[in-house]
């Protein structure tokens, strides 16, 4: 399996590497998958995907997932179903780091981890941009990260 942390044709956005293995294009848009590596502690706002649903598979490590007020705690092996319009969030246990796969239906979503990478954003410093490309890839923060 490719080594996220080295791999050339992965992108960096506040020190997770997310590379996309299955681009909407190779599916007729019914779908993309992005492999992504997290450091320790790291994980994302709470959000609601508008218009996909999400398929969360860990590889390595361990993830807190809350969805809409409830949490568990994956690891290799687990998959969590986050259907389109859920409130929802992760976060990597401090035992990190996790390698885990986000699968996506429809595809297009894995463009706004490019969109970052690519614009350096910073949170909370640069949150009006980072808010206006999540509108452009119908995603909605709505709360923290988790504690």
């Amino acid at each position: 399996m490719t080594d996220l942390t080295t791999d050339s044709g992965a992108v960096e956005w506040l020190g997770v590497r997310y590379k996309t293995i299955l681009k909407p294009e190779e599916t007729g848009g019914s779908m993309s998958i992005v492999d992504s590596w997290s450091p320790a502690g790291s994980g994302p706002p709470r959000h609601i995907h508008e218009e996909e649903d999400e398929t969360f598979v860990v590889i390595t490590g361990r993830c807190r997932v809350w969805i809409e007020g409830d949490e568990s705690e994956i690891g290799p092996g687990e998959t969590v179903f986050i259907q389109r319009g859920r409130n929802h969030t992760f976060k990597v246990t401090e035992d990190g780091p996790s390698r885990h796969l986000v699968i996506l239906t429809p595809g297009g979503f894995e463009g706004f981890f490019t969109d970052m990478a690519e614009g350096r954003y910073r949170i909370p410093e640069d949150m009006p941009a980072i808010t206006e490309a999540a509108r452009r890839h119908n995603l909605t923060f709505t709360g923290p990260p988790l504690d």
